[in-house]
């Protein structure tokens, strides 16, 4: 509704306000899509001791007698001890084949040098260690279940109400989490949380957008993605000064109810309730914008009949529906169909591959958060530079190749060089960062306007898969350490050819219609137009597509 928009203030107090307000959750988006890394890190630990031996003198030297090496010979075995106390391995320059002597395992349970991790709550190491990766799996389960629920219902009920159900939502099912008994109950919490975020997300940016004029919207996008860059730093901090999983919990859901509170104030989309033949609500809304942005006179002149003049095309094309099936039903619209999924799926799946096993790096989970949340900085630059100058497609592609042969690089540096292969994955996640900034403008160019949103949740759901798939990967690290970096690198390189055979969209006006797309991009032809503000301000919106 951009006529209006103008009419009632343009980018007026109101705006600013609203945008202000729908932002600041964002700085804890981050925190939900990340939590995983300080909530299920593995602090170092052995076997707790039989009963009947005192604890009170257990240094290493005394450990020695119950606890083997491992393969190393430097450090206590994680999930092995002695059947029998080895009490000779005491003496000076005594020696033992620790194979000939019988072990078993923790069969008293564990003993961990720091208490802040989920894992030494809830035992999650050793055999039991592949399940404090579902915990992220079934969190972006959530994440998708919920873009399928709350996207239909915000149709169906409004984005105001279902923005306003979900910051509630978060906050209760959020905080709840904490006091989890058990580990089934922490993924239930979870997977709730993950739908409430993707209410959030989707209502937040919906409402957002639609209060908002069209040339404010470049900026707006650009300013807003950055809230969640901010927010991984802020994680990092909070992370750091709690030491403990179910403060972190709490801490990071508790703003919600703040959020929660002041959402009452947010007016409903005048465009959706117009659609929705509640003409007399959105006069009412655009008055009541109006009058906190100064124009009482727009405010006088605003009728119903007004809005429908203004309305009428878009009233109008809401009688023509289409499917999902019509993203592959032509030619054109399936090529672009099926490189736009597997881009989608890599980039996602590639992103959180990287950022979700920071203690492989050997230094301070903490301080890698920061450096990564740093990075998307350059990145969201280097996207927008290379994107103006190369185009979209090369962008897409280079981006991609770069992040999967970093990747793959990585595999090659010794454990013992940790500066250098912290650099590479920083370097890699970089990259990949930007290849999430071009994928979501390059995708809105693509699609034709009667179908974008369509074309948008397919390959956003795709990349939800790919988010819930990353996490569970990690488990081949027990196979072969090596192996998770391979899969990872190995599809953002296999994207990056389907990438090469999307049609390039640089200084090429949004197609209308599906036929535009093939009389066009059928003929290897282009449209002789400049990109509407509209694909520009989608640069911004990237980062709500990580969820």
């Amino acid at each position: 509704l951009p006529f209006k928009c103008e009419k009632v203030g343009g980018f007026g107090r109101y705006q600013w306000i609203h945008v202000t307000l729908i932002s600041l959750p964002g700085l804890f988006m981050a925190s939900q899509n990340l939590l995983n890394n300080f909530v299920s890190g593995i602090p170092n630990h052995y076997c707790t001791l039989p009963g009947n031996y005192s604890l009170h003198n257990s240094t290493q030297q005394w450990l020695k007698a119950f606890i083997p090496l491992d393969a190393s010979g430097t450090r206590l075995e994680r999930c092995l001890r002695y059947v029998d106390p080895q009490w000779h391995l005491l003496t000076a320059n005594a020696s033992l084949n620790s194979t000939e002597a019988p072990t078993e395992g923790c069969v008293d349970g564990w003993t961990f040098e720091r208490s802040e991790f989920i894992a030494t709550t809830f035992g999650l190491v050793c055999s039991w260690k592949p399940l404090k990766q579902m915990i992220q799996t079934i969190y972006m389960g959530g994440v998708l279940t919920g873009a399928i629920i709350y996207g239909g219902l915000s149709d169906k009920f409004g984005r105001r109400s279902i923005l306003i159900w979900s910051y509630l939502q978060l906050a209760i099912l959020g905080c709840s989490s904490a006091l989890s008994p058990n580990y089934s109950a922490y993924c239930i919490f979870r997977f709730l949380s993950g739908m409430a975020v993707s209410g959030i997300i989707i209502n937040g940016v919906s409402l957002k957008v639609e209060w908002i004029p069209t040339p404010q919207r470049t900026l707006v996008g650009t300013l807003s993605s950055f809230f969640f860059t901010f927010g991984q730093l802020i994680l990092a901090g909070l992370a750091y000064w709690l030491r403990d999983w179910r403060k972190l919990q709490v801490v990071v859901c508790l703003p919600q109810f703040i959020a929660f509170a002041y959402s009452w104030w947010y007016c409903e989309s005048a465009r959706w309730l117009l659609l929705k033949n509640r003409s007399k609500d959105a006069l009412k809304a655009l008055q009541r914008v109006a009058r906190i942005n100064g124009k009482h006179e727009a405010m006088e002149k605003l009728t119903v009949e007004v809005l429908h003049s203004h309305m009428k095309k878009e009233m109008e094309s809401q009688k023509s529906t289409y499917t999902a099936v019509d993203l592959v039903r032509t030619r054109a619209m399936r090529r672009i169909s099926v490189c736009l999924v597997v881009v989608w799926f890599a980039t996602s799946f590639a992103y959180y591959g990287i950022v979700m096993d920071m203690q492989k790096f050997g230094v301070s989970i903490y301080l890698i958060q920061i450096i990564f949340g740093a990075v998307d900085f350059p990145s969201k630059l280097l996207a927008l530079g290379m994107l103006s100058v190369l185009g979209r497609r090369i962008t897409q592609a280079m981006c991609l190749f770069v992040a999967g042969s970093v990747v793959f690089a990585n595999i090659l540096v010794p454990t013992e060089m940790q500066t250098l292969r912290t650099a590479l994955a920083c370097l890699g996640k970089g990259f990949i960062s930007a290849s999430f900034t071009t994928v979501y403008l390059y995708t809105g160019e693509l699609y034709p306007t009667v179908i974008r949103q369509t074309g948008m949740g397919l390959v956003s759901t795709m990349a939800r898969v790919g988010s819930m798939a990353a996490p569970a990967v990690l488990i081949l690290d027990e196979v072969l350490p090596s192996l998770p970096s391979l899969v990872y690198g190995g599809a953002a390189i296999i994207a990056t050819g389907f990438a090469c055979f999307l049609p390039e969209t640089l200084n090429i006006n949004l197609p209308d219609t599906i036929d535009d797309v093939e009389d066009k991009w059928c003929e290897h032809t282009a449209f002789h137009s400049t990109p509407t503000s509209e694909s520009v301000w989608r640069l911004g919106l990237n980062d709500r597509d990580k969820i």
